[in-house]
């Protein structure tokens, strides 16, 4: 891989910022075909690209790679710049940066410091399964805390029960946003997509968990993938769960597909659905999102779900986030999840 040479005891060579040294690597046999590569990182604390159309503008991603292994993931070409694939290698090679605590810790003390919001799950999980195995979110956590730092956290994992009490405990300190992803409703249709991920009732009731707790929750309905899980019963069915478990927000965002993820989900949808892949191609035959007749359409569907269920009762009406016409959040602002938002030039979709 492009950092072997950075084994600890090596020259240290920058080819990956905030990556020095590689510890090890390790195969648990508890978590069958996934290797964790344990590094030494110089930093931690990311500063989100200007052009990115998000409201935050530092990030916290303590793992690179995912075992949740969603197809549809935005975030598998990040791992081709470790020299592992979009693919398989995303699911399975995870890079574990053992002093992430620390190294915050030590950032968020220098004097430049301003104590702006910092937004963890917008790249990959913090709390997927190797977080129960490295427990590194609660260092992380109490280094935000304790420098005065408001931060956000959203997850598809139930390994943040865990640290609910010390939530809980932080929340009077700074403001403390947590989310929940929750695309799919339907079991089997969830285990294709997501198959490493907790199923959709387990996520629910981490929702209520939340809630009890005292704190806010708001719930990602996304990505809604057209042809799937966006007919308006679907949809329905999704917004009534969420509201019963208790969120106090609700986002939906259509499936975006970016270069990396398009490929995957292309591939797992013509082995599963290939009946949609002439829709798919027209749809976002153009680029990495669905084209704007579709975002109208899914806006005018949800609309009237989100008064049906409530979520427009606590704040302003849904504001837009993305591209023009795409599906936005309705009641209170919830913690950001959607990740740095880029259309690239002249992209096409390809569809296998």
């Amino acid at each position: 891989m492009r950092w072997e040479g950075q084994r600890t005891g090596a020259d240290p060579q920058a080819v990956l910022p905030g990556l020095t040294d590689l510890v090890r690597s390790v195969r648990p046999p508890e978590f069958h075909g996934v290797t964790f590569h344990e590094v030494r990182a110089r930093s931690v604390l990311n500063k989100v690209p200007g052009e990115s159309v998000v409201p935050f503008r530092w990030t916290v991603n303590p793992y690179r790679g995912c075992s949740h292994s969603c197809v549809y993931c935005f975030a598998r070409n990040t791992h081709t710049y470790l020299d592992f694939d979009a693919g398989k290698d995303f699911d399975t090679q995870v890079v574990v940066k053992i002093n992430a605590p620390e190294v915050l810790a030590a950032q968020l003390r220098k004097p430049g410091w301003s104590r702006e919001h910092v937004a963890m799950g917008t790249n990959t999980d913090p709390y997927q399964r190797a977080e129960g195995r490295y427990r590194l979110m609660p260092g992380i956590i109490r280094a935000l805390a304790g420098s005065g730092t408001p931060f956000s956290i959203l997850t598809k994992g139930t390994v943040l029960k865990r640290d609910l009490p010390l939530l809980r405990s932080v929340a009077g300190e700074v403001e403390v946003g947590i989310g929940v992803s929750i695309a799919v409703l339907d079991g089997e249709l969830q285990r294709s997509v997501e198959p490493g991920t907790p199923g959709p009732r387990a996520r629910l009731d981490l929702v209520r968990r939340v809630r009890e707790a005292g704190l806010p929750c708001g719930v990602m309905i996304a990505p809604v993938l057209p042809g799937l899980t966006d007919s308006t019963e679907d949809l329905d069915a999704l917004f009534a769960a969420v509201a019963e478990a208790g969120a106090t927000s609700a986002t939906v965002l259509p499936l975006h597909l970016r270069p990396g993820a398009r490929e995957w989900y292309a591939r797992w949808l013509a082995e599963t659905h290939p009946d949609l892949v002439a829709r798919y191609q027209d749809l976002y035959g153009r680029g990495s999102y669905a084209d704007a007749r579709y975002r109208r359409l899914l806006a005018a569907r949800v609309a009237p779900l989100v008064r049906r269920h409530g979520f427009d009762r606590t704040g302003p009406a849904p504001r837009r986030s993305g591209p023009a016409g795409e599906p936005g959040q309705s009641g209170q602002s919830g913690p950001h999840g959607s990740g740095p938002v880029r259309r690239p030039a002249g992209e096409q979709l390809k569809l296998l």
